[in-house]
């Protein structure tokens, strides 16, 4: 069984929301289904979606996983995002937290230092 993934992003401002994720993902590909949401393609068959319902702005919580953490933190420092923080589990997973204009909680983790 094929399966897409979106998982959305409650805002309370599209366009501050847009100019931020267009920020955070560079060069990902998005479209504009509708006058109320933006999607960008993160990965084959996987999306991230914003869509304008300020009443529930700012409980969102999405996690990617990338191969090179190191990179992807620092390509998105060079464009002005830096992550609120960063940890490192017991097992050497890494990840850092960033956050929206709305606060929504965007994680990326990364595998340990050598893997």
């Amino acid at each position: 069984m094929d399966i897409d993934l979106f998982a959305g992003v409650a805002v309370s401002d599209l366009q501050r929301a847009v100019s931020w994720f267009d920020r955070f993902f560079g060069e990902a590909e998005s479209f504009e289904p509708n006058d109320t949401e933006r999607v960008w393609t993160v990965s084959e068959h996987r999306y991230i979606y914003v869509e304008l319902e300020p009443e529930h702005a700012g409980h969102a919580m999405v996690t990617l996983f990338v191969d090179d953490f190191d990179g992807f933190v620092d390509v998105v420092a060079q464009r002005g995002i830096k992550p609120q923080t960063m940890e490192t589990y017991g097992n050497g997973v890494r990840k850092a937290i960033y956050r929206d204009p709305d606060g929504n909680e965007i994680g990326v983790g990364g595998p340990p230092l050598g893997s």
